[in-house]
């Protein structure tokens, strides 16, 4: 980042107040990423696979705190850059993989909704991308001369290979829906097309009342939708579609039956062996989760013994103490102390706009405020930046409407305040305030001497 490049008020703005909130920004999360350059090259080489009509999967693991979330969120950032479009949501006990209750329709439908483009980075980009591929279809067809039934059969064309997928025919019908609608001003019908492209119809019966299909995206055919769904995307100009998908940890340690989360890892298997076999097309999966839900023998992923061959480590660069970032999982390790003075740097400079010269901490300063919160804190403080990132933008706001005021008289123990109630799923489960359920299905569970 240069030192005297400008920063706009409104991403500035952004980046501080989803800091102080314990949020991982949106945006511009280029201005003060710090390390994980080594993970970010890995991660960028998929990202070409994808655009290139490849597949990719990646779990990346670590304790909480350490970065998972951000390290998503910069991925996202970087797949708009490549053209691609990203499908986020985080994983809970009503959004799964696999389920028979409709959670899995759930999960399907909420990254459908988040879906976002680098011209709709904030979610809600599948009516705006079919809106603008039909446009382009219509407008490129009557230019050259064409009538509306040309640009109808142009549009079927295009949906042609749709059709070699489970469901396709039903999706090309949705989309052509879509773009009757489009073409005629008909708000309903485009309103209809878009609640079955995501996933948002309960039953049969009222899909083939609004749409004449006989299929809706159920429990048992998400994968299959997203397949078709990154097909589409790559049809109306962009180059894949990236599902990223947080806390896996819910899975791992939050299902209450040994069954529930084995059927769940199954589904987790068929996604890992299309990736790895190249048979899907223009997808990337990414997954967050801490290192307690990969490796638990009795409920991780390693439980699974399919999943653990195909994830297990390179035993070579293992034993050696190197690096192999080739395989799906990616270890992101707890940022160092030297990490973290770059990053609240990082910070401090944004809260001056860009501008160096109204930096309100100098190096000192910061050297001071990591110092206090290894006091108060404890000594692995820099492992979950969060509350020493939330206590500095406090300091910085104090600074900036008190001028009278330095960071020398501000700062004191007080400044850092470690929360009492866990700020995720995976820090309940690390500090054992929300231990996992013992297993519906576990005879053990209920042995008593």
């Amino acid at each position: 980042m240069s030192s005297h490049t400008p920063i706009k008020r409104r991403e500035r703005d952004a980046i501080l107040q989803s800091l102080q909130a314990g949020l991982v920004p949106k945006h511009g999360l280029h201005l003060i990423q710090v390390g994980r350059k080594a993970e970010v090259t890995s991660l960028l080489a998929d990202l070409d696979r994808i655009a290139d009509d490849g597949a990719a999967f990646r779990v990346c693991v670590g304790r909480f705190g350490s970065g998972k979330s951000f390290f998503l969120n910069l991925i996202r950032t970087l797949a708009f850059q490549k053209k691609l479009a990203v499908a986020q949501a985080d994983f809970t006990m009503q959004r799964r993989l696999y389920s028979t209750g409709g959670e899995a329709r759930a999960l399907y439908s909420e990254l459908m909704r988040n879906l976002a483009t680098r011209a709709q980075p904030d979610g809600g980009a599948l009516a705006s991308v079919l809106s603008t591929w039909a446009s382009q279809i219509q407008h490129g067809v009557l230019q050259s001369g064409g009538t509306a039934a040309d640009a109808e059969a142009k549009m079927m064309s295009d949906l042609k290979e749709l059709q070699n997928f489970v469901g396709g025919f039903e999706f090309a019908e949705a989309v052509r829906a879509f773009y009757r609608g489009h073409v005629d001003g008909n708000d309903a019908q485009q309103a209809a097309a878009l609640r079955w492209l995501r996933g948002e119809y309960e039953t049969k019966t009222e899909a083939r009342q609004d749409l004449g299909v006989r299929r809706i995206i159920d429990d048992q055919n998400i994968y299959e939708s997203l397949k078709l769904m990154a097909v589409f995307l790559r049809r109306a100009g962009l180059g894949g579609l990236l599902v990223s998908l947080d806390e896996l940890v819910v899975l791992s340690h939050r299902l209450p039956s040994t069954r529930a989360r084995q059927a769940n890892y199954e589904a987790l298997l068929t996604l890992l062996n299309d990736c790895l076999q190249g048979t899907a097309r223009g997808l990337g999966f990414v997954f967050a989760g801490t290192d307690e839900c990969l490796e638990d023998k009795r409920r991780g992923l390693f439980s699974y013994e399919a999943l653990r061959s195909r994830l297990a480590e390179n035993t070579l660069a293992k034993q050696q103490g190197l690096t192999d970032l080739s395989g799906p999982v990616i270890r992101l390790q707890p940022l160092t102390p030297e990490d973290l003075f770059v990053l609240l740097r990082n910070i401090a400079l944004v809260h001056a706009s860009g501008d160096p010269a109204k930096i309100l901490t100098n190096d000192e300063g910061i050297a001071a405020v990591l110092h206090k919160a290894n006091e108060t804190l404890g000594a692995d403080f820099f492992r979950t930046p969060r509350d020493v990132v939330r206590a500095f933008v406090g300091l910085l706001n104090v600074l900036d409407q008190n001028p009278g005021q330095t960071w020398q008289s501000v700062l004191n123990a007080a400044t850092f305040q470690a929360p009492t109630q866990p700020a995720s799923t995976e820090e309940e489960i690390a500090t054992g305030q929300g231990a996992a359920p013992a297993d519906e299905d576990d005879d053990l569970a209920s042995f008593k001497l």
